[in-house]
């Protein structure tokens, strides 16, 4: 095998000092664990892939042994490769945007049932259509719910009506269940009548790690761009954030979106096609390390447009850079409680133009000095801490092993 390099919602504080205090005493020592459900890592744009990517180390710190199942199409090469001590399994997947990570999850499924593990951690509501098989296979299921993926704007009717089937079963048939937003693991107590256990996501920034070359790459002026971080799918909403950016006729600004989108997926091309010859309009594909800090870190405005989120890491990420930031107004970003001059209606274009102005104003007459930006990235890191969440994690493991 190769080694490859690479402001308000808080945890339930019940369960974060039950769970705390029994992990703090515990270890994973011995503990076989397969991760199945996403594409893969390290360096591979999306939620669920962020998620576990922080996550997973954590797990191998406190003894695990950790493998992930990746689709060969995200990542390097066809054959097992460790990285940061969890050996990543590349596996083929369909070149189909609907059968892409079912089908790869049951095979990934079988696969890990090879290896005994002593816990099957499935993630997100399509791949855990899988959890009745495991359990048939005679094996101990965690599941993550990562927000309500059959609101998404590609999906039709009959893909929404599947993907709710997995949310099902996955409540129904999984031993142990994590939802990372507060409304949904709300929502999903009163629906299913079955204990779930809120662990949100968490930020991880390195203040200090910033590469402000990216700002030469791109032709940019520190402090003079409005950023959004997301993959370039349609509920992301660019297309609202660049009439707003157009119609708010700001001079001197730029607009910067970061991202990769579907190859299989007609909106990420429109995007390029429709900003090509728009100099002040920036799309610099996917970005990570350094370079993304950098261009967090000298923004003048983040802004996140989009229609569907579980919990909005970017949007977190924004806040540890102390980034102004403004958000659609949708249940997901709703929940971070932020003030309200920070959000806007979804889909409303001159709300988003107007409040871009706005904040973009405030920015440039106070700006905020190095250390307040810093009390502010320590802040949100603190209250969305990746070693809480693993300890949290390590804890429901335990529960459903019946270890201490």
């Amino acid at each position: 095998m190769n080694d490859v390099g690479a402001n308000k919602l808080m945890p339930d504080a019940s369960l974060s000092a039950k769970t705390t205090s029994v992990a703090e005493f515990c270890t994973l020592e011995g503990v076989r664990i397969c991760i199945i459900g996403l594409r893969g890592v390290p360096g591979v744009p999306g939620g669920i892939e962020t998620h576990v990517e922080q996550l997973a180390p954590g797990l191998v710190d406190k003894g695990a042994e950790v493998h992930v199942f990746a689709r060969e199409n995200y990542v390097a090469g066809k054959i097992p490769y460790l990285w940061r001590g969890i050996t990543v399994h590349p596996g083929w997947a369909p070149n189909n945007m609907r059968l892409e990570a079912i089908v790869h999850t049951l095979f990934a499924l079988f696969k890990a049932r090879l290896l005994k593990p002593d816990i099957v951690h499935i993630h997100a509501v399509g791949p855990s259509l899988v959890a009745p098989l495991a359990r048939l296979m005679g094996l101990k299921v965690v599941f993550t719910h990562h927000g309500y993926d059959y609101d998404r704007e590609k999906w039709n009717a009959v893909d929404k009506k599947i993907l709710r089937l997995g949310e099902w079963a996955g409540m129904r048939f999984a031993q142990g269940r994590i939802v990372i937003a507060r409304h949904i693991a709300d929502a999903m107590q009163a629906k299913f009548k079955r204990d779930v256990k809120f662990i949100p996501n968490g930020v991880q920034v390195d203040l200090s790690a910033v590469d402000n070359g990216i700002l030469e790459t791109f032709d940019l002026t520190k402090g003079r761009y409005v950023l959004l971080v997301a993959r370039l799918v349609a509920e992301k909403r660019q297309t609202d954030l660049i009439d707003a950016f157009l119609s708010a006729d700001l001079p001197d600004t730029k607009l910067v979106l970061v991202g990769g989108g579907d190859a299989r997926s007609g909106y990420a091309e429109m995007l390029r096609s429709r900003t090509k010859a728009n100099p002040n309009i920036v799309l610099t594909g996917s970005q990570s390390g350094a370079q993304l800090a950098g261009l967090f870190a000298n923004a003048g405005l983040f802004v996140l447009p989009s229609s569907h989120e579980g919990m909005p890491i970017a949007l977190l990420e924004a806040m540890a850079y102390g980034l102004p930031v403004l958000a659609s107004d949708i249940e997901a970003n709703v929940a971070l409680e932020l003030d309200p001059s920070s959000y806007f209606p979804l889909g409303d274009v001159s709300a988003l133009s107007r409040a871009m102005r706005v904040k973009l104003l405030e920015r440039q007459d106070s700006s905020p000095k190095p250390t307040e930006a810093q009390d502010t990235g320590s802040k949100i890191m603190s209250r969305y801490n990746w070693r809480t969440i693993c300890e949290q994690t390590a804890a429901l493991y335990l529960s459903v092993l019946k270890r201490r």
